[in-house]
């Protein structure tokens, strides 16, 4: 028998944790994994742009990490009994290495840089938006349930991340790179 992908369990506005525990879909804890997993098609997306082979690469880790941050996420903090994949110090420093190396082939910033120039740059800063508003979301989440401080330190990261790899882009693609200009 094929596997469906409708259950109509969720019709009536609730959902299940890993665990088992029935939540609104609204819930805090499903808004959050539910935007870490727009972050992770929002990058879908850098990765499916016309990009070197390395920052593919590193697109797909990251993806793979959000997967992993979901499911954290997803899980009934007491009910859960399923082991789950971790999240790990050596996954932000990752982030941190990729960061340090565009840095040192990057022009120094002196204002900041209005999104755009390119779509690929306009999709990081996307992007990095989400990730933001992930970071948010896991913030308010911890408010009200520990979550383990490592998922928010690498969206943390991932932001920066993003970031500098839109300026990279700009620079990749021979992109304008936009300063703002404080009208005060």
């Amino acid at each position: 028998m094929a596997f469906k992908i409708y259950t109509k369990t969720g019709d009536k506005g609730q959902t299940s944790l890993i665990g088992g525990t029935r939540v609104p879909k609204y819930d805090i804890r499903i808004e959050a994994y539910g935007t870490v997993d727009e972050l992770n098609s929002t990058i879908g997306l850098i990765r499916d742009q016309e990009i070197d082979v390395h920052s593919k690469e590193i697109l797909i880790e990251i993806q793979d990490r959000l997967f992993t941050l979901g499911s954290l996420l997803a899980a009934d903090p007491v009910k859960n009994k399923m082991k789950l994949p971790q999240i790990s110090e050596e996954d932000v420093v990752l982030l941190e290495k990729e960061i340090d190396t565009m840095n040192e082939k990057l022009p120094e910033m002196k204002s900041f840089v209005l999104p755009g120039g390119h779509s690929t740059v306009s999709f990081c800063h996307i992007a990095r938006c989400v990730c933001r508003r992930a970071e948010r979301c896991v913030l308010k989440l911890n408010e009200s349930s520990d979550v383990n401080e490592l998922i928010y330190k690498y969206l943390n990261r991932l932001s920066d991340y993003l970031f500098t790899l839109s300026r990279k882009f700009t620079q990749d693609f021979n992109a304008p790179e936009t300063p703002w200009k404080a009208r005060v």
